[in-house]
């Protein structure tokens, strides 16, 4: 049941979703893998919703480098654990949603340990390898991924279902070189907030997901695409292997 206090902070969204959707919220864990460009406007906007617990890894310390994108660390943050400057943002903003953080690489020795009882995990990584781990750990547990990736002005979107949709290794076979790449703060903040709509709507059961759907954003242009795609059936994660569902 929602306390007064939350029918109030909530009133305006209980609107679309009603008290039944907000309680889904409430009861619901999802796990951030990243509290960066993409991880900052995700923790913020699902703890400003309501999400009843969240949690959060980031290996990294707050740097000057990041503050033009990563909304959640401020200036007095820089050499703290990002994970940490998350926690007490995202506690500022809402006392009610417990938050859980680990100053952790995610590696295929403690993914699963870190998801543990999510609901979904929010891919806000900035390198393929992580994310392949991200996804062949859905994949395992059967809970969705809500994908999220951007470069300069562009970005890209995407809500991984196992067992409905293809995964992340059947859109990306393989991963690109990595690089230090150019990124816009609003690029971030724009798929940041994609993938916590999703992520909401997903947990509420409200409106249509970005099942086997690419969405791009063209910044520079004002433009978004959408491009459909479909599951490989030899897929080394999802398809039809002897050894899909593990973790390596």
């Amino acid at each position: 049941m929602l306390s007064p206090d939350e029918q109030r902070r909530y009133s305006r969204q209980i609107m679309l979703f009603s008290e039944e959707g907000q309680e889904r919220l409430k009861k619901s864990t999802i796990f951030i893998a990243g509290a960066g460009g993409l991880g900052s406007p995700v923790a913020l906007y699902l703890a400003a919703a309501g999400v009843g617990q969240i949690i959060i890894a980031d290996n990294d310390l707050v740097e000057l480098s990041n503050l033009n994108r990563q909304i959640i660390h401020f200036t007095r943050d820089i050499g703290e654990r990002k994970s940490e400057s998350a926690r007490q943002k995202i506690e500022a903003i809402n006392p009610e949603v417990i938050i859980k953080v680990h100053h952790i690489t995610i590696d295929s020795e403690n993914i699963l340990d870190l998801i543990d009882t999510a609901d979904g995990i929010v891919d806000a990584m900035d390198n393929f390898e992580t994310r392949y781990l991200l996804n062949k750990a859905a994949c395992e547990k059967q809970i969705p991924l809500f994908h999220g990736g951007i470069h300069g002005f562009s970005g890209q979107a995407t809500t991984i279902i196992p067992g409905r949709t293809a995964c992340l290794r059947c859109i990306f076979p393989h991963a690109p070189p990595e690089e230090t790449f150019p990124v816009l703060g609003t690029t971030a903040g724009f798929i940041g907030v994609v993938q916590a709509n999703e992520v909401i709507k997903y947990l509420t059961g409200t409106g249509m997901l970005l099942e086997n759907r690419l969405l791009l954003w063209d910044g520079e242009r004002a433009e978004v695409d959408i491009i459909a795609y479909e599951k490989n059936p030899n897929c080394q994660v999802c398809g039809n292997t002897d050894d899909n569902n593990v973790v390596n």
